[in-house]
């Protein structure tokens, strides 16, 4: 597979060499975008939006925005396994900005509730009044084999709510190898298909 086929689109831009270093090493394609989530944003599906295109990041007409106080959790997805090396997350100028940020690798199952006492796998302190999405490096040991990241962001810079207009990511990416569980499957037909009837019509008579 040719694993740079998503790359120098966007060439006839004017970028700096650290611009186009980001642009070639994007997981940009690997984001799994549908299946992400985000907690107490404003607009459901939000998140969605703020996984641009390294051209459109300073797009800020799509935004994702806390809710009731400062605080979101977010959810992403790779559809490989992916070696993170860095990631952009920019919220604006001003006081909404993201102030904290806590990474966490392969952990589907964070919320509100337990978030707060799950020690991070990196925390990373962000920086304010930029008109440029930042670039944060990790330590890349911690995340070298990412299925998933959930990012916590538990305060801004003082605004009321949180704005998050960019959120990218730099690595290394394998693709997952599904042939051998496809073959796993393979070598037991029988038995699925002799459990899948009756399990059905169980579950029809709970019904």
């Amino acid at each position: 597979h040719d694993h740079s086929h998503d790359h120098g689109h966007d060439h006839s831009h004017e970028h700096d060499a650290d611009a186009d270093t980001g642009l070639q090493d994007s997981l940009f394609s690997q984001v799994d975008s549908e299946r992400a989530w985000c907690l107490n944003e404003s607009e459901p599906n939000a998140i969605k939006a703020v996984f641009k295109p390294w051209h459109q990041r300073l797009d800020t007409t799509l935004v994702c925005q806390s809710d009731a106080d400062e605080e979101l959790l977010i959810h992403v997805p790779f559809t490989s396994m992916v070696k993170l090396k860095s990631l952009f997350i920019w919220g604006g100028s001003g006081e909404a900005a993201p102030r904290t940020l806590r990474v966490f690798a392969n952990r589907d199952d964070l919320d509100f509730d337990n978030v707060g006492d799950a020690e991070p796998t990196q925390t990373l302190e962000l920086i304010d009044n930029t008109s440029q999405p930042p670039e944060y490096p990790v330590r890349t040991a911690k995340f070298g084999s990412t299925r998933s990241l959930t990012l916590h962001v538990p305060d801004n810079y003082g605004a009321e709510q949180t704005s998050v207009y960019y959120l990218a990511f730099r690595g290394e990416w394998t693709e997952l190898s599904e042939t051998p569980v496809i073959s796993v499957y393979e070598l037991k037909p029988n038995a699925a298909d002799h459990k899948t009837p009756n399990e059905n019509l169980s579950h029809h008579s709970i019904s």
